[in-house]
């Protein structure tokens, strides 16, 4: 379905610097939850800020989807610098990421969705598949965009991007250990990375599966995506990415604009009958409950 662009949604189209203030503010929230974790000596403060730390992570890298449609900076390096270094602690590629999430947008809910991997046929191995991705997500989300998804779909110049951007994140990585190893805390700074990246890819399970699951198949954009209204501190923290309907309508529109952007195309949303509900749990419960979709 063909979507008008009309004068009030190329309003939001337009970007401004300020509201990715929020970025250094992140990352500095980050330092100081690591700072905290790294000196506490109860194991629930501890604990709390590597939770607090994934939960941050998760906004990070909103940025960073962001970063894919180039919609973070007006400037389209900035969009490919920014998005590489963010990804350092993922230990992914951005470009690989980038070619897979732009190709989900493209053939979203269809056959060639690429993360469309919670349908199939309700098979043994769609059940191992979909529960290991809610629980431990992080660590298939790494082994797919490391070297799954670049070996079937990435070549020429693609194929270097990713692999240069693999020996950047082993290179960082063996220089932090390296120079760890040599003050003798290497255990600490393991922990200080391993775990928040933990929750965090609790929390992008969650935030990933509630998206589109259980929305109908093959029926575009609109209703095949779900917006989560859930409440103001996810929409700061997550920087508006549970207004997702009308991202996949208008992926040009920065995050700090698709708040306004929802109550623009509200009309549309209830007239297909789009999936708007409250909760990223409650979803996310529900696929639990019920397991991997089947297709058609």
């Amino acid at each position: 379905m063909a979507l008008v662009i009309n004068s009030e949604v190329k309003k939001l189209y337009q970007h401004r610097w300020v509201p990715n203030l929020k970025i250094p503010l992140f990352y500095g929230i980050w330092a100081v939850l690591g700072i905290i974790a790294w000196n506490s000596s109860h194991w629930t403060l501890t604990w709390l800020c590597y939770l607090a730390m994934g939960y941050i992570q998760m906004g990070i890298v909103t940025f960073m989807h962001d970063c894919t449609h180039s919609t973070l900076f007006k400037v389209r390096w900035k969009n490919w610098a920014f998005g590489i270094f963010a990804m350092i602690p993922l230990i992914i590629s951005f470009i690989s990421f980038k070619e897979d999430h732009l190709l989900h947008h493209r053939y979203n809910r269809t056959p060639k969705d690429p993360d469309a991997f919670t349908m199939g046929k309700r098979g043994v191995g769609d059940f191992i598949l979909f529960y290991a991705y809610a629980v431990v997500g992080v660590f298939l989300t790494a082994i797919q965009f490391t070297l799954i998804f670049p070996l079937r779909m990435l070549r020429g110049k693609k194929a270097l991007i990713h692999w240069s951007e693999i020996v950047l994140h082993i290179a960082v990585m063996w220089i932090i250990y390296d120079w760890a190893a040599s003050h003798g805390i290497e255990n600490q700074v393991f922990d200080i990375w391993f775990w928040p990246l933990i929750f965090f890819g609790f929390f992008n399970s969650i935030r990933f599966i509630a998206e589109h699951y259980g929305c109908p198949w093959n029926v575009g954009q609109l209703a095949g995506t779900r917006t989560i209204i859930s409440n103001q501190v996810n929409s700061f923290f997550w920087n508006n990415i549970n207004y997702h309907i009308g991202h996949h309508a208008y992926p040009a529109v920065p995050w700090y604009n698709l708040q306004k952007l929802h109550t623009l195309m509200l009309p549309e949303i209830e007239r297909v009958g789009a999936p708007i509900d409250r909760s990223y749990f409650v979803i996310f419960f529900q696929a639990l409950r019920h397991g991997p979709e089947t297709e058609g």
